[in-house]
């Protein structure tokens, strides 16, 4: 745990160090709010926008009332982790659930520091950890234990499911970032619909064995997620053909549906260094909001 920590403090210095460097000193501004609030409400005035008229408020009969709103100033952060066994996959200490679970510490520290709110649901094909969003180093700590004690139920893929329930879980608008390697289907809709309720960051975690396959003959292949194993030929053209077909097109369906809704989308391998490309992200949205 010590080691861990430490590890995770180290990547949080450099990642605030090279922000810092970069945006100014606004690092501050990484998690917070893009949008609106809620604020209050008034008495309708000549020229108000129809839509923001409060109808449940105004058939109390005293009225017609809007709704006001304020800009956000601290936005909640919840992290959403695929932890079934398809992210089981690459060299020991660095599989795709290391990193995953690496970057969320890192993030859970990093939020806690500037005083906000963070939650994180774990999911496979259920909900594997729940953590209510809260505030503070300790409450990061927690986070980052409860992490390094997981221990799955479930080897399933859900992530319709776990989107879903993540909805259901969320209720304010908030900054939500979902680490999966996405090897699932139909999940389109819901994760279109996350983004288009929430400030969405997409994290695409890869192993690089997965974008181009060795060609070895005939291999037994195991399914972690199903516990059966098939036999391929590896060698084949067909083979070679249909499996970059279908992560080209995977990533390509992330890619639609964050272009859609002005999410963010990042591709993380496993053996390369993850800092520099949060930190180009976080750049990213800085420069967005900076610019209106």
């Amino acid at each position: 745990m010590k080691e861990l920590l430490k590890k995770l403090q180290k990547y949080e210095i450099r990642i605030r160090k090279a922000i810092n460097d970069q945006m100014q000193g606004d690092f501050h501004s990484v998690f917070k709010g893009t949008g609106l609030e809620f604020d209050d409400v008034r008495s309708y005035q000549y020229g108000d926008d129809v839509r923001a008229i409060d109808w449940n408020v105004s058939a109390k009969g005293h009225g017609v009332f809007v709704k006001t709103y304020k800009e956000e100033k601290e936005q909640s952060v919840f992290l959403i982790l695929d932890v079934s066994a398809s992210q089981a996959i690459g060299t020991s200490g660095q599989q795709k659930i290391d990193v995953g679970k690496e970057i969320c510490g890192v993030l859970a520290l990093s939020a806690a520091r500037q005083t906000s709110q963070i939650g994180m649901v774990c999911i496979s094909d259920q909900k594997e950890k729940y953590i209510r969003p809260g505030r503070g180093t300790n409450h990061a700590y927690n986070i980052i234990k409860a992490l390094l004690e997981l221990n799955t139920v479930s080897d399933r893929t859900d992530l319709a499911g776990g989107i879903k329930m993540a909805l259901g879980m969320i209720k304010r608008r908030s900054l939500i970032l979902l680490l999966s390697d996405f090897i699932d289907q139909n999940y389109e809709r819901e994760m279109s619909m996350l983004a288009q309720k929430h400030d969405l960051i997409v994290v695409q975690l890869v192993d690089k064995r997965e974008t181009a396959f060795p060609a070895m003959g005939i291999i037994p292949l195991l399914d972690k997620e199903t516990g059966k194993t098939i036999w391929v030929n590896t060698s084949s053209e067909e083979f070679q053909a249909n499996y970059l077909a279908t992560y080209s097109l995977n990533q390509e369906k992330i890619a639609k549906i964050c272009r859609k809704f002005k999410a963010n989308f990042l591709t993380i391998y496993t053996d390369e260094d993850y800092v520099p490309q949060l930190v180009n992200l976080f750049r990213l949205r800085h420069k967005i909001r900076k610019n209106g």
